[in-house]
């Protein structure tokens, strides 16, 4: 079994590795790191670089936990929530962890469309983990 997080360079993102790492490390278990990009013409050579450059940084970090992992950058065309929930089957993960945004009080009323895709339609449990207001 393993834990499968969706990764972005964003302060949830950070938030949802960090917890996802601590979560393999209580359970003994691998952690596979997704980050999942469309693709297209908006994603240049330039912004792949950048997002294989950060994730080259959260590797590293990962190694220096001594914590087993994958690190995956998925750029096939899919939604981010159809990526996290395929590698989350084929791995048969124990569950997943997401990065959710703080709201205002009518953004509350709608969730993230790949959050609440990922939560509704996940065969296994799913863990939602919010930034902390000083990172």
């Amino acid at each position: 079994m393993a834990v499968v997080v969706g990764y972005v360079a964003t302060k949830e993102g950070r938030a949802a590795l960090r917890r996802a790492a601590e979560e393999c490390e209580l359970r003994h278990t691998k952690l596979i790191v997704i980050n999942s990009q469309r693709g297209g013409k908006d994603f240049d050579a330039d912004e792949a670089a950048k997002f294989e450059a950060e994730l080259e940084r959260v590797q590293e970090k990962l190694n220096g936990l001594g914590l087993p992992h994958e690190v995956r950058q998925l750029v096939r065309g899919n939604e981010p929530a159809e990526d996290l929930i395929s590698v989350a089957e084929e791995e048969n993960a124990a569950f997943i962890v997401i990065g959710l945004r703080r709201r205002s009080p009518v953004g509350k009323l709608i969730l993230g469309s790949n959050a609440q895709r990922i939560l509704l339609d996940a065969t296994c449990p799913v863990l939602a983990v919010k930034a902390s207001k000083d990172e």
